[in-house]
Formats: structure tokens, sequence, C-alpha cells
């Protein structure tokens, strides 16, 4: 797991954000994966784009999940640069041999619709490319409700981390395998 604040569970319990509930939900399913939280408060695709060649080569992932851009997004970074650093995620995650998932994440208007719809579309694009998984919008049954965001509005509460796992699980499990031991 490749992400920022929202998979690095910013003010939730690690074992209550959606991560944690991941690896709860993959042993108690009977996958034998071991999940490993690569994702930094704060990152943007650049910073992860410079950890990940260490993170493949350390842990060997069978899979990949990449929950990035939102804080390139809120800096109004080109699109180019944001696409080009997922695209080079996807690569070298795919050339280790790891399976790939894509968490879409949509931005404020605060740079216009053009950036908006535009930094939106990388995410499909890239998984069609890379015939990767993908979630549309990861946010998509947390982001505008305030039950389920902290004071901020930008990161999910508590009671926000399932309803996180609950909408990638679908993409992912396709990219599962039962037994597995993934090192």
């Amino acid at each position: 797991m490749v992400g920022d604040s929202l998979s690095a569970g910013y003010n939730v319990e690690l074992a209550a954000t959606w991560v944690g509930l991941l690896e709860r939900r993959l042993a108690q399913q009977g996958y034998g994966y071991r999940v490993v939280n690569a994702s930094v408060s704060g990152e943007t695709t650049g910073g992860a784009l410079a950890r990940l060649p260490r993170a493949l080569a350390l842990h060997r992932p069978a899979i990949v999940i990449l929950e990035l851009g939102g804080n390139d997004g809120l800096q109004g970074l080109p699109l180019p640069q944001v696409r080009d650093n997922l695209e080079s995620m996807l690569s070298q995650a795919q050339a280790a041999g790891a399976r790939t998932l894509l968490l879409g994440i949509r931005i404020p208007l605060n740079y216009g619709a053009e950036y908006s719809e535009g930094f939106h579309a990388i995410y499909a694009q890239l998984a069609k490319q890379h015939q990767a998984g993908l979630v549309d919008f990861f946010m998509e049954r947390v982001a505008l409700n305030p039950d389920l965001m902290q004071d901020d509005g930008i990161h999910p509460n508590t009671a926000g981390q399932p309803l996180l796992l609950d909408t990638l699980w679908p993409a992912l499990q396709p990219l599962l395998s039962k037994g597995s031991s993934p090192e």
C-alpha cells in the first residue's frame, strides 16, 4: 500500500484505518497476504515515486495499491507531472511482478473545472493503459458526509474507514489469490 494521509490513517488509530481493516479482512477470508503500509501523510506522487524502488525490492509485493495524487492536486502541480509519476509507479510495480490497483481521487474546483476534470481523468487513462484495477473515486462514500469526515473536511474519521475499505474491496478482490504466500 503506497499512499498519503488517507491511507496512513491521519488522526485515526492504526488498527481502525481502512488498511488495518483490510489486513483483518484478508486474514478472516483466508487470504495469505501480509499488508505493508508504506503510506506517508502529506505524500505526493513525486515523493512516493522516489521511495517506491526500495519498497519493491524490500517487500517484493504480489499486489501494489496506489492511493496518491490528492496532495499534488491540492498544490496545483502540472497534470503531466502527476500523470508521469503515477505511470512510472505503475510500470515499476508491474515490472517487479506485482498486480496493481489504482485508487482514483477527485479534487476540489480550486484550480478550475478543466484542471479538476483533467486530474480525475488521469486515473482511468492509466488504469486502462496498464490494465490495472481501478477505483474511480476512492472517497466517494465519505467525502460529502460530515459525519464520516474529520473537522478538516479532508480526512475520513474512524467511522468512515470501513466505507473506504468497502469502496475498494470489489476492485481488489479479483487481484487476490486464496492461500497466497506472496513473500
